[in-house]
């Protein structure tokens, strides 16, 4: 995929690589780019004292290291720090992470060797991924330790996975026919300095968080289908008076989904132009707040899912290394770039407003379940024999807990610094581990969301809505039905459950 030359990494760009197979490259002039810092940090660095170059690493910074050591350091960095516990990421993580490093070493402010994007690129695009283990950053020199076990794998050392095996990478690399990397300056310290971890997983955080966002909002239009709700509270003139952008957005996306449906109803046509004598009402003049404040509750959503883009992708393609190698200015500057505030933040935001989702989704299922509440359905949309079958009871209860287990995981991770490093890393962002339990959440949301779109075809077809829904909604029940037909017997529903996480995860509307 050529980037052109604007330089830009779009999110659509990093989708098309990690799920379409495209393949990665930058235009010459980019490389022209890496080649210029290269070369003035190559004659800049004589006979001055730069960070990392010539001296320690942290609180050992004040050691000067002599010419003849300086190469020695770089490794001394990458097989020192990799120092990770865990379980590895999975591909697609360590992919995204790899693609954030590129980025920052496409900035053309970071002095190293091109060699060192060269061979990063090779394994984005040969599908060589390194194995990283998930425990180990504190977010503050960026990812250290895992970004050392990445640049662990590319000076030959280490492990990567390689079509489906975990092997060597000094085995891989020969049989791709790749050379290790060489230290010429700095290169150590540029590959294990940044943030490119915590955004690598927040960026998949961020592309599956976007579909549940999209099939929340269609979960909650097919709600309204089933309930016949007045169709007035997603109108365009009561949410354009709460001057709230993202509200707007989502009411507008309903109107959307919505259009063609015979089962909601009209306020106008059905209260105002008929004469109602009656004293009570057996429809609900208004729905219950899970139905009826979808705008109000997905809306703040929407403007987080917009805003962690805004911030992952100016990351990506920002310089988050230490120090800055600048040839326009012909300085090398140091400082913080490679503190992942920003990332852990939006991380923190990013899990509350999926938790919150969740929230609304577990109480939209309680809806459907509860026969009482809804008037309409059989409980726990059962259609098979009451008391002797069960329908979706026992679903409820993995729903219930792990929406309850992304309440807890919700705390913010953001707040939680520990110094450090002889507390020359006195304040951290701790945005690995706040992108690691975000992405947690965004699984169990997943999980929960899954078993609602259970609930929902089934009290579609308790009701014999189907050929009402609306053109969309009915499109999304035909696909579900395809692979998760009508039951009435019990069944096991764990591998339905799967197979409805993988729908949502690869399916889009």
């Amino acid at each position: 995929m050529e980037m052109g030359k604007i330089d830009y990494i779009s999110l659509n760009d990093i989708e098309n690589i990690l799920y379409k197979g495209e393949q990665l490259s930058f235009a010459s002039n980019v490389w022209d780019r890496i080649n210029r810092s290269y070369d003035f940090l190559k004659s800049f660095s004589v006979d001055r004292i730069i960070y990392g170059i010539n001296t320690g690493f942290g609180p050992m910074a004040q050691w000067r290291i002599s010419d003849e050591d300086r190469e020695a350091l770089q490794y001394n960095i990458i097989r020192s720090h990799s120092t990770g516990a865990g379980e590895p990421l999975p591909d697609v993580y360590v992919k995204a992470a790899m693609i954030a490093r590129v980025g920052t070493f496409t900035q053309g402010k970071s002095g190293i060797h091109k060699s060192i994007v060269e061979l990063l690129i090779n394994f984005i695009n040969k599908g060589i991924t390194p194995f990283i283990p998930e425990h180990g950053s504190v977010g503050a020199s960026g990812d250290l330790v895992q970004l050392a076990h990445l640049a662990l794998t590319m000076i030959g050392e280490g492990e990567v996975f390689y079509k489906g095996e975990k092997r060597p990478a000094g085995e891989v690399m020969k049989e791709c026919g790749l050379e290790p990397i060489k230290m010429f300056i700095r290169e150590g310290l540029s590959l294990t300095n940044g943030t490119s971890f915590m955004t690598g997983i927040g960026l998949v955080n961020l592309i599956n968080a976007k579909k549940l966002l999209r099939f929340a909002t269609i979960a909650s239009v097919m709600m309204n289908e089933i309930a016949s709700s007045y169709d007035d509270f997603m109108s365009e003139p009561i949410n354009a008076v709460r001057r709230q952008r993202g509200q707007g957005i989502i009411a507008e996306q309903m109107r959307e989904i919505a259009k063609g449906s015979k089962c909601m109803l009209d306020r106008k046509s059905e209260m105002y132009d008929k004469k109602h004598t009656e004293n009570v009402f057996t429809h609900k003049v208004q729905p219950y707040y899970s139905l009826r404040c979808i705008p109000q509750i997905l809306g703040p959503v929407l403007e987080t899912v917009e805003n962690v883009e805004r911030v992952l992708i100016n990351e990506v393609n920002s310089a988050c290394d230490n120090p800055i190698v600048d040839p326009e200015t012909e300085e090398v500057y140091h400082g913080g770039n490679f503190h992942g505030d920003y990332v852990s933040f939006e991380m923190d935001k990013l899990k509350i407003a999926v938790t919150k989702m969740t929230m609304l989704c577990e109480r939209q299922m309680n809806y459907l379940f509860h026969d009482r509440i809804n008037g309409i359905l059989p409980p726990f949309v059962n259609l098979g024999k009451l008391g002797l079958n069960y329908g979706l009871q026992a679903s409820q209860f993995t729903a219930c807990s792990t929406t309850a287990e992304c309440q807890t995981l919700s705390n913010p991770m953001y707040v939680h610094s520990i110094p450090n490093n002889n507390d020359n890393q006195d304040i951290v962002s701790m945005g690995t581990n706040s992108a690691l339990i975000a992405r947690r959440v965004i699984d169990n949301s997943f999980q929960v969301i899954a078993i609602h779109f259970m609930a929902i075809v089934q009290a579609v077809d308790a009701l014999g809505y189907a050929n009402k829904l609306s053109p969309l909604t009915n499109r999304v029940y035909k696909d579900i039905r395809a692979f998760f037909p009508r039951f009435e017997d019990d069944t096991p529903k764990y591998k339905d459950i799967e197979k409805m996480i993988i729908f949502l995860k690869e399916q889009s509307y």
